[in-house]
């Protein structure tokens, strides 16, 4: 089975991994046991364990690209942002991933990392709520309110005092942003070929 894993699957391993247990749990032997796998086989795609944690960084952050650029396939920016939010909070690892790095920001790759993820997330937001003509000062205020609710969500998954995130969350979400809460989704297929526009004709921009 080693021969048919590649670095792909043990970055993904070790991303599970630091989701459940921060990045002291990202380890050659309890990665390999997750994978089902001996502990040498790790050695044919990676030097070390720091190996692997940049792998698996890079993985994460490349999801982030992955999704943005799937979103851009969507052209009316209210249906892109519900779209994300409805992504965001029904992706309870990677929330639970970013909450851990951002406890490892000491960590100077881990800090880089990070810090551009962030930022390449509150950016993209931004630029959908200017795109809709709201005032950049505005826009940044509210898109900052936004993702902080969504990392405390995984601080409170995380500390058991939350067990499932209600689905109205992304509505209360989608108000703060100043946007309607009832509107299509896209789906956000694999390979886009049609993909669902909102009806927002009819709502009026409180800041406009």
């Amino acid at each position: 089975m080693a021969e048919r894993l590649g670095p792909d699957d043990w970055a993904r391993a070790a991303l599970a991994a630091l989701a459940e247990g921060g990045l002291g749990a990202v380890a050659v032997e309890p990665v390999a046991v997750r994978l089902g796998v001996s502990k040498g086989s790790f050695y044919w795609h990676f030097a070390n364990r720091r190996a692997l944690v940049e792998a698996a960084l890079a993985h994460w952050e490349a999801g982030t690209e992955r999704v943005i650029a799937r979103l851009e396939s969507l052209d009316e920016p209210v249906a892109r942002m519900r779209t994300l939010l409805d992504l965001a909070f029904g992706d309870a690892e990677n929330a639970a991933i970013s909450f851990r790095l951002i406890s490892e920001v000491d960590d100077p790759l881990v800090g880089e990392v990070v810090r551009r993820v962030s930022r390449r997330r509150l950016d993209f937001m931004q630029d959908v709520l200017r795109e809709l003509g709201q005032p950049e000062e505005e826009a940044r205020r509210r898109v900052l309110a936004a993702y902080s609710g969504y990392l405390g969500l995984a601080a409170l998954v995380r500390i058991g005092a939350v067990d499932e995130v209600p689905g109205s969350l992304v509505d209360l979400a989608m108000a703060e942003l100043g946007l309607p809460p009832a509107v299509v989704s896209g789906l956000l297929p694999a390979d886009p070929v049609a993909v669902p526009r909102a009806d927002a004709t009819r709502w009026k921009p409180p800041w406009s």
